[in-house]
């Protein structure tokens, strides 16, 4: 009988990789609460015309991408491939919006069917933040200066940086596609077959190919600067004026455009050059159209999504996975014959009690010393705990440090922590 193996795209992520995932989870949750965002938790599978209404029937994405079903009521639903469409549907759904502003955030797995490569999976985690209610540049900047800190608190400032970009409103985006369309008809036949298929689709798309025939011919093309409406030329000037202010460097990139057709004004990304073409790892801006195009009120919003996979690979390639990440067991506890396992697994609840946040394995399974030493040795503990006949009678534990020259110690059961305090610290 053939082996059962995971879905093509969908990687298992096993213990010795989930410590780096935890890191990086751990520190956008400390760094997004310290902003006073909320966690919003929404479910994994949606109404089909959820994604089809908001991300667009010509994209990418809807297109090719979706992983949809019929349910058993013959309903269309689909995988969300995204995160914002759901996080609008929910705050609407729930009542946040109405004459509030809101800063929520939320992380979870997203699904699209495309070609797996390094980075990209069909099942992949994303973080999205997504801010409601506000008008102004300088909750766009707040995002911007969010983000920066998060790469600090990671290691990554250096090997990160940022593009920006606005797109203006939809009647100025839709007076440049109609003037782009007329400039690259009569280049049709040097294009690539992705922007020939974009050419009538989507065609601000094309602005970001990676085709260098492409670039070239793009060379000559419109400026979307050119068609900008006045309010969004004020708003970008002043969302730069307070990067400036804030310390955030950039880099004004007019051929920045999102694969979304929600998106107005802003558009940014942050990009590695460490990851080879797989260089964003965070992108978004402002839709302030969408929940109106969802049936809701007219409200504000900016927000952007950050794919967690490519940051640990980022993290992994540039060796920033701090020590204490790849072993966070602090105590293992030995134990010989049955009245010193009955002890083991005693005085391992009472440490558990008196030692929080620590971590204490208590051996299971039998063995000898040697064999349990072996164990005590591979799961990276800061010291081994030895409890054999001889110690139980005498109310003593013997402590041996694992990754200090340290001398083994054998004190009563009663002076354990005092023992381990020196030796561990905090």
């Amino acid at each position: 009988m053939a082996k059962i193996q995971a879905i093509r795209g969908m990687n298992d992520i096993l213990p010795d990789q989930t410590p780096v995932w935890q890191f990086v989870e751990d520190t956008v949750r400390k760094v997004v609460a310290s902003y006073g965002y909320q966690e919003i938790r929404m479910p994994i599978v949606e109404q089909t015309d959820l994604f089809r209404r908001s991300i667009g029937e010509v994209t990418d994405i809807v297109e090719k991408e979706m992983y949809t079903f019929d349910d058993r009521n013959g309903d269309s639903l689909t995988l969300r491939p995204e995160g914002t469409a759901s996080c609008v549907r929910a705050a609407e759904e729930h009542g946040l919006l109405f004459n509030q502003t809101q800063r929520l955030w939320y992380m979870g797995p997203m699904f699209r069917h495309e070609r797996p490569q390094k980075g990209r999976y069909r099942q992949f985690n994303q973080v999205g933040v997504e801010c409601f209610g506000m008008n102004g540049p300088d909750i766009d900047a707040e995002l911007l200066v969010l983000s920066a800190r998060l790469w600090r608190e990671l290691g990554l400032a250096e090997h990160t940086r940022l593009e920006i970009n606005s797109i203006g409103t939809a009647a100025a985006r839709q007076e440049y596609r109609a003037a782009l369309v007329t400039y690259l008809s009569g280049h049709k036949d040097q294009l690539d077959s992705d922007s020939q298929r974009r050419l009538d689709t989507n065609p601000l798309r094309i602005l970001d190919s990676k085709n260098a025939q492409t670039q070239k011919i793009l060379d000559g093309a419109p400026c979307l600067d050119d068609y900008l409406d006045a309010e969004s030329r004020e708003h970008f000037a002043r969302l730069r004026e307070l990067l400036d202010a804030a310390g955030v460097a950039y880099t004004v990139n007019p051929r920045l455009v999102r694969g979304l057709d929600y998106y107005s004004k802003t558009v940014f990304e942050w990009i590695t050059d460490s990851l080879g073409a797989q260089g964003t790892v965070c992108a978004g801006g402002r839709y302030d159209g969408l929940v109106e195009q969802l049936g809701g009120k007219p409200t504000y919003a900016v927000g952007f999504a950050m794919g967690l996979e490519r940051l640990v690979l980022l993290l992994q390639a540039l060796e920033l996975v701090p020590q204490k990440v790849n072993s966070d067991i602090d105590i293992y506890v030995a134990a010989l014959g049955d009245a010193a396992v009955t002890t083991a697994l005693t005085l391992s609840e009472q440490l558990r009690t008196d030692l929080p946040g620590r971590s204490i394995v208590t051996h299971c399974g039998g063995g000898s010393f040697k064999s349990q030493m072996k164990r005590a040795d591979r799961s990276g503990a800061e010291v081994a705990l030895l409890l054999g006949e001889n110690e139980v009678n005498a109310g003593l534990v013997t402590i041996k440090p694992l990754r200090s020259d340290s001398a083994q110690q054998t004190v009563n059961q009663n002076e354990l922590l005092g023992a381990l305090d020196g030796l561990m610290g905090q």
